[in-house]
């Protein structure tokens, strides 16, 4: 193959990739859905790129070897208070709830998919699997509550390496050579599984005793961690085939839960990256999908994914989970949400011609089958999952509420008026006596420090989309910012102005969140106008009230601090940006004495003239 053509086709799929993560945003659909649309465009409907013809021998390591990281970065996500939070549920769903998805899934296959007992074995292993390539992209956008967001998150990660094993032992059972019995296949796997968890284990322990040391330099500890996940990938499946995906999960979740300072860097690192791996190996996969594969589906094929969208996974679950600590709606979410991702599609790609090869002819039907659920249940659960999730109440309308740090007088006064607007705000500060006025007002608080572990396990920010960092420390105010902005956006984080001379104002731009307000809004400055009077208070903007209207009135004595526009949403002002109200918005302005007055006067002009009005 020429390399300009091979080069071609990697840039390709790189553009289509990244191009539908954009698009996806853009049309906030879910991206794995565009994703499948740009592969299947590029692939069998145009032919513009074929990776088996393309890419040749490397399309099927470079997919186990990004779906490795993506595992890894998945154990990463994991947080033992996210299961100590959500353990009785997250117990079910490993336990019985996949076993149960395998003997209901085997069960149809055979029954109404008419398939042999053996290749509907093997099928009802592979569709216990919800990966996480599909489920967290998913996540990231359905804006779940956290408990029901790690029921799936948990099941996604912990049951893909577990279902892929399950798929091996079966597939095993019924290729092995014939000197090979049950227990012989059993032993090999658990001596796989038990070498992929020792693995994981120690390669966690070496990079956190690297790290600590100071061993490795600061540029170096990403690379590192890359290749160490390459290493035990590849080791764990020297020793068994599949057994990597585990070692990789076990190393990512042992990582994640033992105190490295360094974690959220890795994290963010890890999580860039595997956007990049998952959009290329989705690309990958459905752009070389056989078209002429899928005409082996008949009926009895269709309506057996029909059985494991509809029959299959909600009586497992809801069997599973009965008489659990998990809520109706939250078993019914659960029970409906289960898309298939990579790993179905790679053991499926690898077992289905073997099978054949072994004399299971009726194998040849197990990729079409398994590519046709993936395609169903990331277009149904991809489109369904934030919708279900809202009419469950199980997921934030939208993510329009503010995130306060630094319980000040004015920053208390602030909340209280958007409250009024039914803004959901929380205040978050270190000092009880700062509280005070928050808990007298009813206001939602978190007492505590808000950069720490505790401070993820308590606080739920499902609801959260914008943050105001406003304490008297600007360092403190930007380490606020700098922490939060992988998780609200840089555009939705702000702080007050920093105050001293000396600070560059190329740090600010770099490290800060968007300035609040402006130049005039410092710390101290608000502080002493609230002493003198000073208050907020909302304005709407209506046809007979223009914007004009309000900043005439208002003039220099008021701050107009942000918009809570008719969705909703918030506008805050920011450096020399202004705000532009139109009818329907409501304006939060931080006004003086002086403007109060004239406002209650203008509205009492204004109940007298339409009292003095003549009657119809």
């Amino acid at each position: 193959m020429p390399e300009s053509h091979l080069t071609l086709a990697l840039v390709s799929i790189v553009v289509l990739g990244v191009g539908a993560q954009w698009l996806a945003w853009r049309l906030r659909w879910p991206a794995i859905v565009v994703l499948m649309l740009f592969g299947l465009a590029a692939g069998p409907l145009t032919g513009l790129l074929v990776p088996q013809r393309d890419l040749g021998e490397l399309v099927s390591p470079v997919v186990k070897l990004f779906v490795a990281v993506i595992l890894f970065e998945g154990g990463l996500t994991l947080r033992w208070h996210e299961f100590l939070e959500a353990k009785g549920g997250v117990r079910r769903l490993l336990f019985p709830a996949l076993p149960l998805n395998w003997v209901f899934g085997s069960l149809a296959a055979h029954y109404i998919g008419g398939v042999s007992w053996p290749v509907a074995l093997v099928f009802g292993a592979i569709i216990v699997v919800t990966g996480p390539t599909v489920i967290i992209p998913l996540l990231r956008q359905a804006g779940l509550r956290r408990r029901p967001a790690s029921y799936l998150k948990w099941e996604g990660i912990i049951n893909d390496p577990i279902g892929a094993l399950l798929a091996v032992l079966v597939f095993q059972f019924f290729t092995a050579a014939p000197e090979d019995g049950a227990w012989q296949i059993i032993a090999k796997l658990s001596v796989g599984a038990a070498a992929a968890i020792v693995l994981g284990y120690a390669a966690a322990r070496l990079i956190a005793l690297l790290y600590r040391r100071g061993w490795t330099p600061e540029y170096l500890k990403s690379p590192v961690l890359l290749m160490v996940v390459f290493v035990v990938f590849t080791a764990a499946d020297m020793v068994h085939h599949e057994s990597g995906l585990l070692a990789t999960t076990v190393m990512g979740l042992t990582l994640a839960n033992i105190g490295l300072a360094d974690i959220e860097e890795l994290r963010r690192f890890k999580e860039y990256l595997t956007v990049l791996m998952v959009s290329t190996v989705f690309i990958v996969l459905t752009a070389g999908l056989d078209t002429e594969a899928l005409l082996l589906l008949d009926w009895r094929l269709i309506a057996l994914i029909g059985a494991v969208l509809f029959l299959v996974r909600p009586a497992a679950i809801f069997l599973a989970t009965f008489r659990s600590d998990m809520t109706l709606n939250e078993r019914a979410l659960v029970a409906w949400i289960a898309p298939r991702g990579i790993v179905a599609a790679a053991v499926a790609g690898v077992f289905g011609p073997a099978m054949v090869e072994a004399g299971y002819e009726d194998a040849a039907v197990l990729v079409p089958l398994i590519f046709t659920l993936i395609l169903a249940t990331v277009v149904l659960h991809g489109f369904s999952l934030r919708w279900l999730g809202r009419k469950l109440g199980l997921a934030a309308s939208e993510r329009r509420g503010l995130l306060i740090v630094g319980a000040t007088p004015w920053s208390v006064e602030l909340a209280r008026t958007l409250k009024s607007l039914d803004i959901p705000v929380i205040i978050a500060d270190s000092s009880w006596a700062h509280l005070r006025q928050v808990r007298l007002g009813g206001i939602e608080y978190f007492y505590g420090e808000i950069l720490t572990e505790s401070a993820e396990a308590r606080l739920d920010l499902s609801d959260i989309g914008y943050l105001l960092a406003v304490t008297d420390n600007d360092a403190y105010n930007a380490l606020v910012c700098s922490r939060f902005v992988p998780t609200l956006g840089r555009e939705f984080v702000y702080q007050l102005p920093i105050s001293s001379d000396v600070q560059p104002r190329q740090l600010q731009n770099t490290v800060t969140g968007r300035v609040l307000f402006g130049e005039a809004a410092y710390y101290e400055v608000l502080l002493s106008r609230y002493y003198r009077g000073w208050r907020f208070q909302k304005t709407p903007i209506t046809q007979g009230y223009s914007a004009q209207d309000y900043f005439e009135r208002v003039g220099e004595e008021a701050m107009p601090f942000l918009l809570v526009r008719a969705s909703g949403k918030l506008v805050f002002r920011h450096g020399d940006v202004e705000l532009k109200p139109e009818p329907g918005d409501s304006v939060v302005a931080f006004i003086s004495p002086e403007a109060q007055k004239e406002r209650r006067s203008a509205r009492s002009d204004a109940a007298d003239s339409a009292a003095a009005a003549p009657g119809p």
